[in-house]
């Protein structure tokens, strides 16, 4: 499995309320989204770096979702060019599921 962390770094704080505003009005285009398996949303606790952690089928399919249009609309939402790192997730727990 492979996952990618996204985030922006901002110039001004963005509260637990507004982040929440912002990560629910965009949750939705995930849905059904080609080769996403998972999104989680993150904020830091002062409010200077929001993102997401996604769980791809494969690397495939996450550059596909970053080289196209995406990246243009993240970047006009947050103000801010997104960092995208990749990883291997070889192993995993899920205690939801044990």
């Amino acid at each position: 499995m492979l996952f990618t962390k996204v985030d922006f770094k901002l110039s001004t704080p963005m509260s637990l309320a507004e982040a929440t505003e912002v990560f629910e009005s965009t949750a939705p285009k995930y849905k059904g989204h080609p080769g996403l398996l998972l999104k989680h949303y993150f904020r830091s606790e002062d409010g200077l770096t929001v993102g997401g952690i996604y769980f791809w089928e494969n690397r495939a399919a996450a550059e596909a979702t970053y080289s196209g249009p995406w990246r243009a609309l993240v970047q006009e939402k947050y103000g801010v060019a997104p960092k995208i790192e990749y990883y291997d997730s070889p192993v995993h727990v899920d205690n939801r599921h044990a």
